[in-house]
């Protein structure tokens, strides 16, 4: 991913609520799963890691994406945004060259 097309999805997930709150429990199958399946049905999505979390922020990210076939566009304080390409007619977003 280069980086005009990170700067382009960061400005998209700006005004996106987080869809997913990782807690206490951490990464669960089950949260894992749903994340997986969001991100095939919107492609960008934002997740917000709780102050009861005792993980670091970058580190669920990259395992997230690593578990998910995902990227990692950002991290910041609490809030992991990720994309993953839609497959054949799903693309939704459209990156820039």
């Amino acid at each position: 991913m280069t980086s005009k097309q990170r700067a382009y999805l960061k400005s998209l997930a700006m005004t996106m609520e987080p869809i997913f709150q990782i807690g206490k429990g951490s990464l669960t199958p089950e949260i894992t799963h749903a994340i997986s399946e969001a991100l095939e049905a919107r492609e960008l999505i934002k997740l917000n890691v709780l102050k009861n979390c005792l993980d670091d922020p970058k580190a669920l990210a990259e395992i997230v994406a690593e578990r998910t076939r995902s990227q990692v566009v950002q991290v910041i304080g609490k809030k992991i945004v990720l994309y993953k390409p839609g497959k054949g007619d799903k693309k939704k977003i459209m990156l820039p060259l």
